[in-house]
């Protein structure tokens, strides 16, 4: 099972690819080349996302929360 760090982290690095992907589009379109390969490829890259979010989100469910309902520094009756 993958840990939240490497999810977050995979998160960042698709978000980066995506960006790239998008400004090769632009140029595609620009030079009037089809984009349909380009764009599925986006796709894809966006579900994948997707999956890395509902992944990261369902490991964030299952950490540990000790301090969960306490305020830092807050008195103890």
């Amino acid at each position: 099972m993958p840990d939240i760090h490497f999810v977050r982290a995979e998160i960042e690095r698709m978000r980066v690819q995506v960006i790239r992907q998008r400004k090769e589009i632009l140029q595609l379109l620009k030079a009037g080349i089809p984009t349909d390969s380009a764009e599925a490829l986006l796709t894809r890259m966006l579900a994948k996302v997707e999956d890395l979010k509902t992944e990261r989100d369902r490991l964030k469910a299952e950490e540990p929360h000790p301090m969960k309902g306490r305020v830092l520094g807050g008195r103890r009756w």
